[in-house]
């Protein structure tokens, strides 16, 4: 008789899943808190990505954001550990906030083998891709540790390829100059980042909008060594129709098994802003040390 373990699913909204998916697979989403003025929200909760956006065009606000503290996961722990055999937790990149930390030290306090925290090294649609794909290999009956040892061998391949729409967040979050950001929005120059083991890191720059699908497009035919067989992901905030643009454009060239789009909300908005642009798959070479715990 083969045993099939009763795994809950455990990630943050900086995964930016789509609503369907976590009803779909039941997964439990910590949702992140924001900090605006003097109120505080809860990402994705009391604070939809669209509102947000609107907000960011009201006026002239710097959001923040904190992490989930370890005795909200410790509770969150607590409860599904009463009706499942087995918890895993696939966390935005310790790179980038202390969510896994949090994680960990929350696992520890319970001191029980039956959590597994996976640091995904991986942010926005591509950690959500991650979280997609163990919650099917799950619900299609894999063993526990395979979906473990996948997921994490996943994470250390992702490629994050994004182009930032606006420098304004940038430029508040002390992430570029006021003179390279008003040089750049003149020049119509678009500063293209990635994500190296966690960690947002400049990478190119492109001059104008309609270059910026071909870009994309092309560092996936260089970098991923089979798009046909993968899921690629296409996440955005606010400008739907350049997401729907790149992803009929990624089926079109290299008809993948899916596209997996996702909106940006208001976690990873505070830092990415509106009209960012990112395509996320596997690269046929390693890009990150994601860890388990």
């Amino acid at each position: 008789m083969i045993f099939i373990s009763k795994v809950k699913i455990i990630a943050d909204s900086c995964s930016d899943l789509p609503q369907e998916i976590v009803d779909q697979y039941d997964i439990e989403i910590l949702n992140i808190p924001v900090h605006i003025a003097d109120q505080v929200y809860y990402d994705r909760d009391d604070l939809q990505p669209a509102d947000f956006y609107e907000l960011l065009a009201e006026k002239e606000i710097k959001p923040t954001t904190s992490r989930i503290t370890p005795e909200r996961f410790k509770k969150c722990f607590e409860k599904y550990l009463a009706d499942y055999d087995k918890i895993l937790v696939i966390a935005f990149s310790s790179k980038l906030s202390g969510i896994a930390e949090s994680a960990v030290i929350a696992k520890n306090e319970l001191g029980t083998d039956d959590i597994v925290i996976i640091d995904s090294k991986a942010a926005s649609v591509g950690f959500g891709l991650l979280v997609y794909q163990a919650a099917k290999m799950l619900q299609n009956g894999e063993d526990f540790q395979k979906v473990v040892r996948k997921t994490a061998h996943t994470a250390s391949h992702l490629e994050h390829i994004f182009v930032v729409g606006d420098l304004e967040m940038l430029k508040r979050g002390g992430r570029i100059s006021k003179t390279k950001a008003f040089f750049a929005d003149v020049l119509n120059i678009k500063p293209i980042l990635h994500i190296q083991d966690g960690e947002i890191l400049a990478y190119d720059r492109i001059r104008g909008k309609k270059r910026m699908y071909n870009y994309l497009l092309n560092e996936i035919e260089n970098k991923c060594k089979n798009p046909g067989e993968q899921i690629i992901g296409v996440s955005y905030s606010k400008d739907h129709k350049a997401a729907e643009k790149l992803k009929n454009m990624i089926f079109d060239k290299f008809q993948p098994r899916d596209v997996f789009t996702a909106e940006i909300g208001a976690a990873v908005g505070s830092h990415a802003g509106p009209g960012t642009l990112a395509v996320v798959f596997k690269n046929s070479e390693k890009t990150a040390e994601a860890k388990i715990y």
